[in-house]
């Protein structure tokens, strides 16, 4: 049975940091993409972030690009969201997710129950 747990969500200031954790069990890690997205109250899941199997690639969705950075540990089974300069606008509940690319595109198989964000103004 795959879990993803997240951890390391809070309440912080406008320009702040946080870095946000997602331990892995129940399945092949690095075999994996892995992901995080975020999601607020009446508003479509948001793609964030992605990293490759190896942490040797990443993608960003254009809001974070530049101030948030994923990366990953295989041999902990974690990855990592570092989110720097911190908006109120990136107020949300933060999921990581699992996937494998398949027919050209990313199918997330996996999620987590994710963690809340919440940055003040």
């Amino acid at each position: 049975q795959v879990q993803l747990v997240e951890s390391g969500g809070g309440l912080v200031q406008t320009g702040g940091s946080l870095r946000l954790s997602c331990a892995a069990s129940g399945l092949t890690f690095s075999n994996y993409v892995m992901g995080w997205f975020r999601q607020t109250p009446g508003k479509k899941r948001e793609f964030v972030a992605r990293v490759d199997r190896t942490g040797g690639t990443t993608y960003y969705a254009g809001s974070v690009k530049g101030r948030f950075t994923i990366s990953r540990d295989n041999a902990k089974n974690t990855v990592f969201l570092q989110m720097n300069i911190l908006k109120p606008e990136d107020t949300a509940v933060y999921v990581c997710a699992a996937g494998l690319y398949v027919f050209g595109d990313y199918a997330w198989s996996s999620w987590g129950q994710g963690t809340q964000v919440t940055v003040s103004s």
